[in-house]
């Protein structure tokens, strides 16, 4: 399965260089490649992050660009029942069926996330009233995967306000507005992160990566080169998993 998602980690730097969007591994992702040079040996997806004009031109480029015989992309514009307000990169011949989410009205392969970080407000006050905003419609999608009564909320009238708050102006502070942020009551991260950015071998592959990774990995993790208890290397639930296609 991790294999699986390197090719797709290759496939999104092809296109990223290709088409000049700049993007760079995030969260997990980045944390194996600093630990373990690879993935977390127990993670089951990876992570990519670009700032929304980036996103929604390789949300675009990739309805063309992709390798349509190996991948393909989703989210809530072009995916019928997506729910999710950032996008997926998926491995055609496999599943990977979230437990409870069986009944989800689109295909369902190994992915990996490709996740938009939208500007937040400076100020803090008006930042706590946008995670609010933020977690309202982010529990709103997520209980209507679930709830039969949430799910008759129209999509498009969730996607409204979601799109509402993406046409924020720059600050110096971004977030993923359908995501939660690190436990510390700042509600974002900063924007520097994602723009100044470096190089780190991944599993015998180079990607983009926050340049002050150490600020960024603690920020995030605190002690991050510390292995966490047995208990907390949790993976995701799944009810239906396939993995039958070798990479190349």
């Amino acid at each position: 399965m991790q294999l699986a998602q390197l090719e797709m980690l290759r496939e999104v730097h092809r296109i990223c260089e290709k088409h000049g969007i700049k993007y760079c591994i995030i969260a997990g992702t980045f944390l194996g490649a600093v630990r373990h040079k690879k993935h977390i040996p127990w993670d089951d997806d990876a992570d990519v992050a670009m700032l929304r004009e980036e996103y929604e031109k390789f949300a675009t480029i990739c309805q063309t660009e992709i390798d349509s015989e190996k991948f393909y992309f989703q989210d809530h514009k072009k995916t019928k029942g997506y729910r999710w307000g950032y996008g997926k990169i998926r491995r055609k011949g496999t599943e990977f069926v979230r437990l409870k989410q069986e009944h989800m009205p689109y295909e369902q392969g190994i992915f990996i996330d490709v996740f938009p970080l939208d500007y937040v407000p400076e100020f803090s006050p008006l930042r706590a009233l946008h995670c609010l905003f933020c977690f309202a419609i982010r529990k709103t999608l997520w209980f209507g995967a679930k709830n039969k009564l949430i799910a008759k909320i129209p999509l498009s009238f969730i996607f409204f306000f979601y799109n509402i708050l993406t046409k924020a102006k720059p600050t110096s502070l971004v977030r993923i507005l359908t995501f939660p942020t690190v436990k510390n009551r700042i509600y974002a991260y900063k924007a520097k992160w994602y723009k100044e950015l470096s190089e780190i071998e991944f599993d015998g592959y180079n990607f983009p990566c926050p340049k002050d990774g150490d600020e960024y990995l603690t920020f995030k993790f605190g002690n991050y080169m510390e292995l966490p208890p047995e208990s907390e290397r949790k993976t995701h639930p799944v009810s239906r998993l396939k993995v039958q296609l070798k990479p190349d």
